[in-house]
Order: C-alpha cells, then structure tokens, then sequence
C-alpha cells in the first residue's frame, strides 16, 4: 500500500517502524514537522526528522526516545566547563547530523535536499520530507512570556502552563511540492499518533496542506496520542486546552476536523465512539499504546486493515 504519513516525535517513531515492518517501507513517505528545528551552538537541530530517520534505521534510542542508540556526550560535558548549561542534550554521533545539515544550509542547500542525503546515508528505503524548507517556528507563551518550543519542551520540561501557541512563519512558507504530492497520489494518509497542536499541527494548518488533505482521493486515518483522556506522553495536554479543546479523542476529532475520515482510537475509549461519528468521521478500536516491537506491527496491520475498508467522508 502506498502511505503518506504526517508524523513528528516519539509517537510517529514507533508507528513508523510498525508500518515499515508490515508493509513495503519504500512505498512509504513521511512527511515531518519542522515547526520545532532549534538552534543549538550555532547548529540546525531539527529534531523529528531525525527521530524518525533513526528510528526506520533501527539507531534510535528506545529509552530516551530520541538520539542515536549508544551514543555518548562527551561534547556535551566539555561544553559544561565553559559554562554553557547543557539543557538541551546532543550526543557525540548524533552532533554529526547537525553539523552535515547545517554545512548543507550554509552552502545554499534546502533542508529537502539534505534531508535526501541523510535518508540515503542511513539506508532507508522510505523517503523522507520535511514538511517545508522554509523557517517555521512553533512559538509558546506562558505566564513567563514567549518560549521557543525547545525551551519550553526541554528546558522548562513542559511544566509551565500555556496560554497560547503560534506558528512563526507559518502564512509565508510553502509546503513542499513533493509532500503535496504525496498525499494526492497515497492510498492511505496516515496521521501518526504524534502531539497534534505541536507536530501535527504546523503542517495541516498550512493552507497548501489542507488543500492536499481535503483533495486527495485517499482516505485519511489519524491514530490517536490520547488514552483515557490523557496524553501518552509529552505535554500535549497544555496545548489541547490552549487551543480550546478537550483532552480527548473527540477533542482530537474537533481538531482535525473538516478533513479527517477515520479516527483509530484505543479500546478503553470506545464510549467516546458516538459523539467521534457524529461529527461525520468514522471510529475505529485498538490497542495504540506500543510497548514493542510487537505492538507496533500489530497496530500497524490493525491501521492498514482499517484503511483498507476505508472510505473518504468528506
């Protein structure tokens, strides 16, 4: 099956390697959130493409959920000694993406571009896009003011409460032509079970991408991050409710809205079925918490089998 996937963060990382698993990765595309790329020490860190690249590579590290598998951070510790508070953590190896993609932008390259290196550096079959190769910038205020997402993801380690979430650039980038393209000619667009204000949310509030979204012929199936009204992981919680909706998978279904088909749920929220299919998306029940490599292919198959009888209701 050809998937065009959106995806950003650990969530996506884990559904991806399902699908990879389950399906022919080189019929797959994701297309990934940029909205958080930060710089650090004068580097473009862009940190979903890189966990997902390392995930579909089999080099992510599986417990922290982001940077390479074994990598060390003896960069890291030296910076420490100058006085630089290593808030936001770079492994030695890792350090090694971020210097190649900033040389490449320096050097007049897109992100696009050498995003294509690394995917092909790492031996991955699955092509990679970042969702634009302009700036965009996920932005947070809080009652301390505005953060970037970094420093209120990582460094304030999302505790603050938020007030308010804008995407910085967002009306002047341009989605990037092959994404577009990859979501009309899919069989399936799959929303990855990723923050959907902060990962999901800068790509489809694109108007490019909303177009692409309500166009294709394709249906198009998020798998929901919420489970028994709140977050797998991460702070995505604050953002719901700073967007105005509730934390749950009907206010995940309010949130997508206008262009969303089916909606995955996990079984234990069946009871919000109803209220998801009156607002003209279908439901369908899984177990989405992947504590595996098991449970990822198997909520792999379940979305594929879904889409498979799926069709667009918009």
């Amino acid at each position: 099956m050809k998937i065009a996937a959106l995806a950003g963060g650990t969530g996506a990382a884990k559904l991806l390697r399902g699908i990879a698993a389950v399906n022919d990765p080189a019929e797959l595309t994701v297309i990934v959130n940029t909205a958080d790329d930060w710089e650090c020490w004068g580097l473009r860190v862009s940190p979903d493409l890189d966990s997902v690249a390392y995930a579909l590579a089999g080099r992510l590290n599986r417990e922290l959920g982001w940077g390479l598998r074994g990598d060390t951070f003896r960069c890291l510790e030296a910076m420490a000694e100058f006085g630089e508070i290593p808030w936001f953590n770079l492994g030695d190896q890792d350090l090694a993406t971020h210097i190649f993609r900033t040389k490449g932008i320096r050097q007049g390259q897109r992100l696009s571009a050498i995003t294509d290196q690394i995917r092909r550096s790492l031996k991955l079959p699955t092509r990679l896009l970042p969702m634009t190769d302009d700036r965009v910038a996920t932005r947070v205020r809080t009652p301390q003011g505005w953060l970037d997402f970094q420093e209120y993801y990582v460094r304030e380690r999302g505790q603050l409460e938020v007030l308010e979430v804008r995407y910085e650039g967002l009306e002047s980038a341009a989605p990037l032509p092959a994404a577009l393209a990859a979501i009309r000619q899919a069989e399936l667009v799959l929303v990855c079970c990723s923050d959907p204000i902060c990962s999901i949310g800068p790509i489809v509030s694109q108007e490019g991408f909303r177009q692409a979204l309500l166009e294709t012929p394709a249906p198009v199936v998020a798998v929901t991050p919420i489970v028994g009204n709140a977050m797998v992981a991460g702070p995505a919680a604050h953002f719901m409710r700073a967007k105005g909706y509730p934390v749950s998978c009907l206010g995940l279904a309010q949130w997508y809205g206008a262009w969303l088909d089916t909606l995955v749920i996990d079984r234990q929220d069946r009871a919000e079925r109803a209220a998801i299919q009156a607002l003209g998306i279908a439901v369908h029940e899984a177990d989405v918490v992947m504590p595996d490599a098991a449970a990822e292919a198997a909520l792999a198959r379940e979305v594929i089998a879904c889409a498979a009888h799926a069709k667009r209701t918009r």
